[in-house]
């Protein structure tokens, strides 16, 4: 009995470790990093919100109009699911977000659960996160709150 009580918990304990190396590897930002809403969706009841590192935002880079996130980029960023009014709370998850070459639209890859991406406009629009709770969303622009934002394009 102690023998199968060791190996359970030899098994439970691999385990753990795989999993908190899964998720060193995902390079979240650190606690130094701050974070700034980018994108703001609504559904049906069901809010949803999509934070960057400002390290990624406000970038500075050789060229003026390159500033911010560029074309390609994949940063992670934090992704919020408010289900508050069907008193389920308001989640906080890493996502995968990649801006387009073309710089039209915004890849949102819900990786930890599995989802399918989910592209958005750029200048906003409505789409689809998740067949639960976030289906037809309406999203406004991506980067609004960046104060150079009109300039860019």
């Amino acid at each position: 009995m102690r023998r199968v009580a060791a190996i359970i918990c030899a098994v439970l304990l691999a385990g753990a470790t795989f999993s908190a190396a899964s998720g060193v590897t995902t390079k979240l930002p650190d606690d130094k990093a701050w974070l700034m809403r980018m994108m703001s969706c609504e559904g049906e009841g069901v809010s949803m919100e999509l934070y960057l590192p400002q390290s990624v935002i406000f970038s500075n880079r050789a060229a003026p109009d390159a500033s911010g996130m560029q074309p390609g980029q994949v940063v992670i960023g934090y992704y919020t699911l408010d289900l508050t009014d069907a008193n389920k709370g308001k989640s906080l998850e890493p996502v995968r977000v990649t801006l387009s070459a073309d710089r039209k639209t915004v890849t949102v890859d819900q990786y930890t659960r599995g989802l399918p991406p989910t592209r958005i406009p750029v200048k906003g629009g409505t789409v689809d996160f998740d067949q639960r709770f976030g289906t037809g969303a309406k999203c406004g622009p991506f980067q609004a709150q960046d104060p150079d934002y009109g300039n860019k394009r």
